[in-house]
């Protein structure tokens, strides 16, 4: 593939000779309008009407009962991580294709990352590989689930719907049900995106979301946590607002808890940007129909949604044949002005997680050699 081919073809899409980013986001709609207007009513921090609106909207949005808005989706991961049971020196099956949030906020947990290959379709969590490792690895004992090697106990299972595409979420739950393990659903990267015509996020015992400046949809920095259980939900709130007992003047808390509440005025730009979602999912779809038809003519691998899926293709991907290539690739592109940029280095390998355990990550090494994400910002 000659890169200068793709090149033109990116200025052509994006009918620009500037510098053209990664993922941008889009003000197309209301966002000035709700944010303004949270200024004009100096509801700005974690109480107001947009705060509400956005969780109501949201909820609905993805099917799910309950949303409740937290300050980024890291946060949203660390709290429901700990009403998933996570506790201190626990363990928690984690992708090592990831960004490295979702380990940071197991850590936060004080529990161990354990890392199990990824599927080379959905670059996600490979069921049969959480499958093997649960077998090989961990016995169950009064309806705890213990690593054998650690004697730690396996509370919980994190996959995480790259780019947007989704995972096998029936096979990973009926392992996570044969192993009693919780399954908390990182979908920070797949809002618009449906597994079985069911929206990401709602298998799982918990799922969270994320709204940073790159993502679909943004409200500047913010996440949050998704579930049908109604307790699990007030759980949620009271504990992402420092567990503070209502009250109509004192300040009381009842434990430690975390000022993780998202808040008013970003929960404005939330509210607008929901609005537009389904429009910038068509243009996203839109774009990945016509770098495939690019990528298939180059005879270079474009990464599309699972069988049965459908994805928001929030950050487009193409694989090639070997590190080389894909080392020239970046070089040349960034060169010219075209941000692109490797997958992210595997956790597995980073400093503070590399003594963790891990199974062979065959198919998360060969993808983290080859793969690039491309431009992929909504064109309107």
């Amino acid at each position: 593939m000659h890169t200068e081919d793709f090149i033109r073809f990116v200025r052509k899409q994006y009918e620009s000779d500037q510098f053209i980013a990664l993922h941008e986001p889009r003000f197309s709609g209301n966002d000035k309008k709700y944010v303004m207007d949270a200024i004009d009513s100096t509801f700005v921090s974690s109480v107001g009407k947009y705060v509400d609106q956005f969780e109501k909207n949201f909820a609905e949005f993805v099917g799910s009962r309950y949303a409740v808005a937290t300050v980024n989706g890291t946060a949203a991961l660390h709290i429901a991580l700990k009403l998933a049971g996570v506790e201190a020196g626990d363990e928690v099956i984690a992708q090592p294709l990831n960004f490295v949030a979702t380990c940071n906020a197991i850590s936060y947990c004080c529990a161990k990352p354990v890392f199990v290959d990824v599927d080379e379709k959905s670059l996600g969590l490979s069921s049969s590989a959480l499958r093997d490792f649960l077998t090989k690895n961990t016995k169950l004992h009064q309806k705890l689930c213990y690593n054998k090697k650690t004697n730690r106990v396996i509370r919980a299972c994190v996959p995480m719907h790259t780019f947007g595409h989704s995972v096998d979420l029936d096979a990973i739950k009926e392992v996570c049900d044969e192993f009693n393990i919780a399954l908390v659903e990182d979908a920070a990267e797949s809002l618009g995106s449906y597994y079985k015509n069911k929206h990401t996020g709602g298998v799982g015992k918990l799922s969270i979301f994320s709204f940073n400046g790159n993502k679909i949809l943004t409200t500047g920095g913010g996440g949050m946590i998704v579930t049908n259980d109604e307790s699990l939900a007030k759980r949620a709130k009271h504990l992402t607002t420092t567990a503070k007992i209502s009250h109509p003047w004192e300040y009381v808390h009842d434990e430690v808890g975390y000022n993780y509440r998202l808040p008013n005025l970003n929960a404005a730009l939330g509210c607008a940007q929901l609005e537009q979602l389904p429009k910038f999912l068509e243009a996203k779809r839109e774009l990945a129909r016509l770098y495939k038809i690019f990528f298939d003519e180059q005879n270079v691998t474009f990464i599309t949604e699972p069988l049965g899926c459908r994805s928001n293709y929030w950050l487009n991907a193409v694989l090639f044949n070997n590190q080389s290539e894909r080392d020239l690739f970046l070089k040349e592109s960034n060169e010219a002005g075209i941000m692109t940029r490797p997958a992210w280095k595997l956790l597995s390998d980073l400093k503070m997680y590399k003594e963790c355990e891990q199974d062979e990550l065959k198919n998360a090494r060969f993808i983290a050699e080859r793969l690039v994400n491309i431009p992929s910002s909504v064109i309107l």
